[in-house]
């Protein structure tokens, strides 16, 4: 039975009261940033800042990126929806056409005001809207000019979902063949290579620009990086600025993200390994998973149980033990079960994983 409005306030307030009395997370970004936030202390000094975005850390980091992705160059940006708004529109303009393809569950379509229609005036060809990733076929269905073609790896609002590495071979091969530059929405492009067993270099080859993300499971304050040419890289430069993203100082987000880079991006297979075998023990528990097994670090967990229910055992059980092992569930398309997505990050692996399927199974019997 759905409990009312008010009811359901109360559970996000009690929620947010709990969390901030919580010690010990199985996910946390108020952990990770405040990691980095003490590494910032550690090497806060006027000969590492920046000016306006150039220099100090931020060219480091930029070197950085730009040598893992095997680019020529890479530009940081204080957020990748004006990263990925910068470099679509650069693409529109040298095509001399607004046309771009894109997921119709893709975070640029989902997450972000229909940016890309009202600030740049894009038109959005959509590949599919199906819980999966494009195939080459429904490209190949969009007729005429394209001024790019965008993938998410991994699609995040079908589950964090990838291809495999043939299908990725694939797809690119097409945009190739169609002479379209193909655009990696990365914001999760770190965790991809586990599954994909092949190196961020060798996946970012696949494409003219890749997109990555800072503050996600590396932790970092804020931010994010475009890697691609050098002529393309300059040109999104002068849409950074003129979307306001030349902050006077960029220096607390570079020195995050290159710590992240340097203490986290080592462990992402150990976090792949750790989703496939917390994802096992919870079905175990229960649970359903999605993908099974996950493809990356982060998965959905379906519970048969409604929604209200197990939010308020989830809540009740934060207030007892000081734990957090999940954001807010929500309904799921099957009446009577609920869904959640579940991240492996660094703090995860500091818990056993039958402690981990234990805690989740209390949520089924409370």
């Amino acid at each position: 039975m759905a409990i009312s409005s008010k009811t359901s306030e109360d559970l996000h307030e009690r929620r947010k009261n709990a969390a901030d009395n919580c010690v010990r997370w199985l996910f946390s970004p108020r952990v990770a940033v405040a990691a980095r936030l003490q590494r910032l202390a550690e090497v806060a000094t006027d000969e590492r800042s920046d000016w306006y975005g150039a220099g100090g850390e931020v060219d480091l980091l930029e070197q950085e990126v730009a040598e893992l992705l095997g680019k020529p160059a890479a530009v940081f940006m204080p957020s990748g929806i004006m990263a990925q708004q910068s470099v679509l529109r650069v693409y529109a303009d040298r095509a001399g056409t607004s046309r771009v393809a894109v997921h119709g569950l893709s975070h640029l379509l989902v997450h972000e005001l229909n940016a890309l229609e009202e600030v740049h005036h894009l038109r959005i060809e959509r590949l599919t809207s199906e819980p999966r990733q494009p195939r080459p076929d429904e490209l190949a269905a969009i007729p005429g000019k394209l001024a790019a073609v965008t993938l998410e790896l991994p699609l995040r609002d079908a589950g964090f979902v990838l291809p495999t590495w043939d299908e990725l071979l694939v797809f690119a091969d097409s945009c190739a063949k169609r002479g379209v530059p193909l655009h990696l929405d990365g914001a999760r492009l770190w965790e991809s290579a586990p599954y994909l067993e092949h190196s961020l270099a060798e996946i970012a080859a696949l494409a003219s620009s890749v997109y990555v993300s800072f503050y996600k499971v590396l932790g970092g304050i804020s931010g994010a990086a475009l890697a691609g040419p050098e002529d393309l890289i300059a040109e999104v430069r002068r849409w950074q600025r003129r979307l306001g993203g030349n902050l006077f100082s960029l220096f607390p987000y570079a020195v995050s993200a290159r710590d992240g880079l340097r203490t986290v991006l080592p462990r992402m297979d150990d976090l792949y390994q750790r989703a496939i075998e917390v994802a096992t023990a919870l079905q175990s528990e229960g649970f359903r998973v999605f993908p099974e097994p996950p493809h990356t670090n982060s998965f959905r967990v379906y519970a048969p149980r409604g929604a209200d229910e197990i939010e308020a055992a989830a809540v009740a059980r934060m207030e007892r033990t000081r734990e957090s092992i999940s954001g807010a569930w929500q309904p799921a398309d099957v009446p009577g079960w609920s869904w959640v997505e579940l991240a492996m990050t660094p703090a995860s692996l500091e818990w056993q994983v039958a402690e981990i399927a234990k805690a989740f199974g209390e949520l089924l019997a409370a």
